[in-house]
């Protein structure tokens, strides 16, 4: 089937296929940083640690942030549409001696800022509270040392003023994501001390001076981490009540919670609350939250929802890390699989089927729910990525394989 017989087919049920691809390539979904080199940064060799950790070893992966910069435009030359790129504060750029956390500057970041210009990209930031010697005991903004609280404060503030200095620089808000893996791995004789410390810790952070036009905070709740499997001091019930009663923004990470809830069903209540919400993309497989996502029924189910509500209303960003695989490839596949579930959930009559939901006639809902799945929307898609000069089909990876044999692998 053509693309004009898809597009006929699909003005018979009320889809115009012309309004959906222009919608899908307004949709700037930011593209994680730490896929590149399983989340190792550029301060030591240590790798990962504090509540997570990368498994594999696959070659080719970046070793400094020229490597990584060129992985991240490669990736980005096979992916449709425009898009964003988030960075860890772990990945700053550093001349000599490495600057501390609590000390990072706009210095450390500008490279990245020159390199988003020329890459035509607008940047996303997240403070690293892990893979570091002062997450003591598990513990960072809710220690019970005061110096440790007070080291990570600081790097709080720090990075949120190298966040309105990638707004300011990139003329775009950029956000920033605070995730801190604070916990225990046995059961806590207190579990309320720790969350008291840990939003006390937030408030100083968030009392500092920041353009909130520019800078756009969110906080990110988790099940659990690894060493800390018992109890979680960001838990998802702390993260909720914080960012409500201090209008930040909570995020959803769909790797992090039990695989028996559906995080789609979570997202209509955090708009409600929220009036935007904050979104990591995920794939959970048992206790890991970061597997390289697939076009399963939970990346559908969230696709739909944020096209129903209103892409404009979700700040959508990828979050994995998988070592085993070529990297570039993991970053293509998940952008690319986010996309299709995206324009997916754009040619589906949500209207006409809302109004079968509230007449009671759930048996034409059912049908029609299922009929549509079937739908040529491959076709659309194909569509969207000529017009944005890209393949449509498996063939991108013919690059990635050149790219790993010319480039990766004389790493």
């Amino acid at each position: 089937m053509s693309y004009r017989e898809a597009s006929k087919k699909y003005a018979k049920i009320g889809i115009d296929t012309e309004k959906a691809i222009r919608d899908l390539g307004k949709i700037a979904i930011s593209l994680h940083c730490w896929q590149g080199d399983d989340v190792g940064g550029f301060e030591s060799t240590g790798g990962a640690s504090g509540g997570i950790a990368t498994t594999g070893n696959y070659p080719g992966k970046a070793r400094t942030p020229q490597e990584l910069m060129s992985d991240l435009e490669f990736a980005l030359s096979l992916i449709p549409g425009s898009h964003r790129v988030n960075l860890h504060a772990c990945y700053g750029i550093h001349e000599g001696k490495v600057t501390d956390r609590d000390k990072l500057s706009p210095a450390n970041f500008a490279p990245w800022v020159k390199w988003a210009k020329k890459a035509g990209v607008k940047l996303d930031f997240n403070p690293t509270f892990f893979s570091h010697g002062n997450v003591k005991d598990g513990l960072t903004l809710s220690s019970p040392d005061p110096k440790i609280r007070k080291f990570w404060i600081d790097h709080g503030i720090a990075c949120i003023k190298i966040a309105e200095y990638f707004a300011k620089e990139l003329k775009s808000p950029c956000a920033i994501n605070f995730w801190m893996p604070d916990g225990y791995k046995d059961e806590p004789s207190d579990r309320l001390g720790p969350r008291q410390r840990m939003a006390d810790s937030l408030d100083k952070i968030f009392k500092c001076k920041y353009d909130k036009k520019a800078v756009v905070p969110t906080l990110e709740s988790k099940l659990f981490g690894i060493g800390v499997e018992s109890y979680t001091v960001g838990s998802h019930e702390f993260v909720m009540g914080y960012a409500a009663t201090r209008k930040i923004l909570a995020l959803l990470d769909m790797g992090h919670f039990h695989l028996s809830e559906s995080v789609a069903d979570k997202i209509s209540a955090f708009l409600m609350t929220f009036g935007k919400v904050a979104f990591h993309i995920s794939r959970p497989v048992r206790w890991d939250s970061d597997h390289v996502i697939r076009q399963n029924d939970d990346l559908r189910a969230a696709a739909q929802e944020i096209v129903k509500m209103g892409p404009q209303n979700f700040i959508v960003a990828l979050d994995y890390f998988d070592a085993s695989i070529n990297r570039v490839a993991a970053w293509v596949l998940g952008m690319r699989n986010m996309q299709k579930e995206l324009l997916k959930a754009m040619l589906v009559p949500w209207k006409s089927l809302t109004k079968l939901q509230e007449s009671g006639d759930f048996t034409t809902q059912l049908v029609l729910q299922e009929e549509y799945k079937n739908y040529p929307a491959e076709e659309v898609w194909a569509e969207f990525c000529r017009r944005s000069g890209r393949v449509a089909d498996e063939s991108w990876f013919d690059a990635v394989r050149k790219y790993e044999k010319d480039v990766l692998l004389k790493r």
